[in-house]
Parts: structure tokens; sequence; C-alpha cells
């Protein structure tokens, strides 16, 4: 008698935390994009997956099939012993997907059940879960934009709000990137695009849509990543409050930032804005890097980005409520913010 139970992706993220998520699917697959939190051990590598897709193309699905387990069945022993190990070590049911819920997580769940545990798949595997994605991203949320000058601290102050039970969504932190021009610097590598919209699901699904939901104000690029159209859409026609704060807290707030990060990557990203910044105020920037007046640096860099800022208002007609935010009075500052009557 079968123990495999075939789970829809809804009743799965329902319970994301009572099953260890195993992607089946090769690693280059899993590489471009998986549902968060999924281990890869692969039925079949990138080279058996090309070979399968090649002999269905050119001779049908019976013989791929054959292939298929003739290049799976030398590595089931190493496969069984791997999820042995995670089972035990999670001592949770393993939950397996595979691009379409088809043959490789059939035979995934056929060799785990050998040792007598229940096996879970999720029916139409990672493809639902990507259709699951766009929905979820597409839902209705009430969102509050969090916008502001550079060196406001915005990020800061969103994460400052979730400490006090606000809804959030970081999505710099899932871009990693902080979605300025040097945004990159000192930061992870970015995910693709499609695995950025992964992130953003998961995070969106466990929102409340009547709560407000606070979110920073961004360009639709962060850095490589774009957001969604489901969401940029709403996030255009949200509310917005914009942070002010001085200069000199905003220039000493860059400073602790990126003072520390080396300077020869400093530079070299400084070099890339030299059309924008313009070719003396680039190169009055550079100079300013190498002789350690990182001050000087970030004056300059301040003059591009407000007028860059100021653009991005302008250009998306942006109807701000001002807030006044005063880091030397955090508490106050914040309670203040959360009582704040958006239309």
């Amino acid at each position: 008698m079968s123990q495999t139970k075939a789970l829809s992706i809804d009743e799965a993220l329902k319970q994301k935390g009572s099953y260890i998520w195993v992607d089946v699917r090769s690693e280059s697959e899993f590489a471009r994009a998986h549902i968060p939190g999924a281990i890869n051990i692969p039925i079949l590598n990138d080279a058996d997956r090309a070979e399968v897709g090649t002999t269905y193309k050119q001779k049908g699905r019976e013989l791929a099939v054959q292939i298929g387990l003739r290049l799976a069945g030398p590595k089931f022993e190493a496969f069984y012993i791997a999820l042995m190990a995670l089972q035990k070590s999670h001592n949770k049911p393993v939950l397996f997907y595979c691009w379409r819920g088809g043959l490789r997580s059939q035979i995934a769940s056929t060799v785990i059940q050998w040792s007598g545990i229940p096996v879970n798949i999720i029916r139409g595997g990672y493809r639902s879960f990507r259709h699951w994605t766009l929905t979820t991203i597409e839902a209705p949320k009430n969102i509050v934009l969090v916008a502001g000058h550079t060196g406001s601290g915005k990020t800061e102050i969103l994460h400052l709000l979730k400490q006090k039970d606000q809804q959030i969504i970081d999505l710099e932190g899932l871009a990693n990137h902080k979605g300025s021009a040097l945004g990159g610097v000192g930061m992870p590598e970015q995910p693709r695009n499609e695995m950025f919209e992964n992130l953003l699901a998961i995070e969106m699904f466990a929102l409340n849509p009547d709560r407000f939901t606070y979110i920073e104000n961004e360009s639709r690029m962060i850095g490589l990543c774009a957001i969604p159209q489901g969401l940029w859409v709403q996030m255009q026609q949200a509310p917005s409050i914009e942070i002010l704060v001085d200069r000199e807290t905003r220039i000493n707030r860059i400073l602790a930032e990126y003072a520390s990060l080396p300077k020869e990557l400093l530079i070299e990203q400084t070099q890339k804005l030299r059309k924008r910044l313009g070719g003396q105020h680039e190169k009055a920037a550079v100079e300013a890097l190498e002789q350690n007046d990182f001050r000087t640096w970030v004056e300059l860099l301040l003059v591009y980005y407000d007028k860059s800022y100021a653009h991005f208002v302008e250009k998306n007609n942006l109807s701000l409520q001002k807030f006044a935010w005063d880091w030397n009075q955090l508490e106050t500052s914040l309670l203040s913010f959360i009582e704040l009557k958006t239309s």
C-alpha cells in the first residue's frame, strides 16, 4: 500500500514548518530558484536530466522513463542514506517536489518508503508553487510606503517597526541590495529575480491584509531584482510617509555604514557614477576617498542622491505625508510614527 500523500501547495505551505522540504530537481534548477527553505538532493543531475529530455523529445516517454530509471538507479543508495540522515536529524516527515510533481517525485517517494516512513509530495510540483507565488504577490495588501532621502534610516525604521509587532516587507533585505547606486557594496550576491519573487511571496503570505504593511518606497529595480508588477501597482497607489532627518545626521549615518568598507571597492563603485555625478564631481569624490576624506565623499554623493530622490518624487507624482524623525528620541519617534493616520 502506498504511503505517499499528495498535498496541494496551499496545504503544504499552511504547515510549512512541519516538513523537511526536499527539492529533487537538478542542481542548476535549484540554483536558479526554489521554494525557500528547501534542501536540494537531486534524483537526476544536470547531465542526466539533459539525456532524459533529449530521449523524450526524440524517442518518446516510455524510453525516457527507462533511461531515467537507469541513470537514477545507481544513486538510490546515496539518496536513501542522505534522506534518512536528514529525517533523523530533523525528526519531521519529508515533503518532496520536482518540476511538475511527476516522475522524479514519485521515484524519490518510492525510495524513502522502503524505510516504512510516510512520505508527502507536492501536487503539481514547483510549477504549482510559482503559480501560487504570483497569485500571492497580486493579493491586495494595506500598504504604507516609507519614503525619505538617502541616509534617513528607512530600512532601520522598518525593522524597529517590526520589533513593535508592525507588519513590514524589507524588499532590500530580500534582494540583498540597498537600492541605491552603491547599494550592492558589501552585500551578499543578489538572488535571481525568480528567487526574489519566491522569497517575497513567502513574506506576503504571512501578512494580515487588514493591517498596515510598511514597505520602503523603492524604484522598480532594486539592483538586478525587479519588484513584481502585482506589488508594484499596489505600491504606486499606496500612501507615503516621508521621513525628515537633518542633513548632518544623514551624513553621519552614511559614514557609519560605508566608511569601514574597503576603500578600493568604494572608489571602483564611485567611478561607475561618473555620468550621474558629472566628471568634476566624480573626480573630486574619488580624490576624497584616496585621501581618506570620507565626509567630503559623502557630501559630494548626496548632491546626486538628493537630486535623484527629488526627481523620483516628481516623476511618480507622490503625495508625501511629512514626519520629522529624531534619532536621538528613538522611542518617541517610533511610537508617534505608528500612531500616524494615513489616507
